[in-house]
């Protein structure tokens, strides 16, 4: 059994695989490793992560460091679940440089947007928590949202009337 991920096993996930990264690049974090490091959550289940570019050395490495440092690691990001948002990457927040990689936590609305989506109980209270931290503006929900409905057929487990419904409560407009 993996143990709760966090701030340290995170930190130290992070060192490991940018020591195992033999070319430039970045890993963004979202969900649960976000949270734990922003602060709101002091663990998480697992760290989500994604390469940009993959990179062969990093990802035979997380089977590795996953059993050594005992957590769950899982490469997911919001684009998993919903469209990319147009210059999500400009908009990620810088954690730190780790060797090889930069960490970055994935675009803040990009993450709100696809919890919404989710529409779990924790995944709202972390919506909640962006919007009270100021990380992400309830003004920017909807036109994120509006810039990748014309997207949203391509995820076809997705409901946009629902969707947008959900977006325009989290941000408290009028429905």
């Amino acid at each position: 059994m993996r143990r709760l991920a966090d701030r340290e096993r995170i930190e130290r996930l992070l060192r490991a695989l940018g020591d195992e990264a033999i070319q430039e690049g970045r890993v963004y974090l979202t969900g649960g490793a976000t949270a734990v490091l922003y602060g709101w959550r002091e663990t998480t289940v697992d760290v989500d992560l994604k390469l940009v570019p993959d990179q062969d050395a990093v990802l035979r490495a997380i089977p590795r460091l996953k059993e050594r440092l005992e957590l769950n690691v899982e490469l997911a990001s919001p684009a998993d679940f919903i469209p990319e948002l147009p210059g999500w990457q400009e908009r990620s927040p810088f954690v730190g440089r780790l060797g090889k990689l930069s960490a970055y936590h994935y675009d803040l609305h990009a993450q709100a947007l696809a919890k919404i989506e989710r529409g779990h109980a924790r995944d709202l209270a972390d919506v909640r928590e962006m919007l009270d931290r100021g990380l992400i503006q309830r003004e920017n929900l909807l036109p994120w949202f509006e810039a990748i409905e014309p997207s949203l057929y391509r995820y076809p487990a997705i409901d946009p009337v629902s969707f947008r419904r959900n977006v325009e409560a989290a941000a408290g407009a009028p429905h």
